[in-house]
């Protein structure tokens, strides 16, 4: 399975944001441990280090927390294409609508995000890290039965 981990994910683990870390660093333990593919887009990288950046003040801080990303998850580009489908979308949040075009592009069987409400056009399943670990319990256990 691949799912697309939207930056609000990645940002709750990362500045360890309660209540909403925990469900994340669930996702991120899953990744690790192979049961997902997940993938970061390339522009929400660009978004997580300026993020980052600011929180921490440390060039070299920030870009080592960017590399230890770039180690678990795997990097889709955004293409043009990706930009200029998702201007159609009727949805306020225009970056979301380019997450769920590179989403459909490179296949994946779902994206990851704690703003679901901003996903409400996409095709592709959307959960919260709560419901994507319950799914993936729900999974396992009906493979070992």
């Amino acid at each position: 399975m691949t799912a697309v981990i939207d930056t609000c994910v990645v940002i709750d683990v990362l500045q360890n944001r309660e209540p909403f870390s925990k469900p994340a660093i669930d996702v991120f333990i899953a990744v690790s441990n192979r049961k997902v593919t997940g993938v970061l887009t390339a522009k929400s990288i660009l978004g997580i280090y300026y993020i980052i950046r600011r929180s921490l003040h440390s060039e070299s801080e920030t870009r080592a927390a960017v590399n230890k990303l770039l180690v678990l998850f795997d990097v889709a580009d955004t293409f043009a294409a990706d930009v200029r489908m998702a201007v159609s979308y009727e949805t306020a949040d225009y970056e979301g609508a380019v997450m769920i075009e590179t989403a459909k592009r490179i296949g994946a069987d779902c994206i990851i995000t704690r703003n679901a409400k901003d996903y409400s056009a996409s095709e592709i399943p959307v959960f919260t890290p709560d419901e994507f670990i319950e799914r993936l319990r729900d999974e396992q256990k009906d493979t070992a039965e």
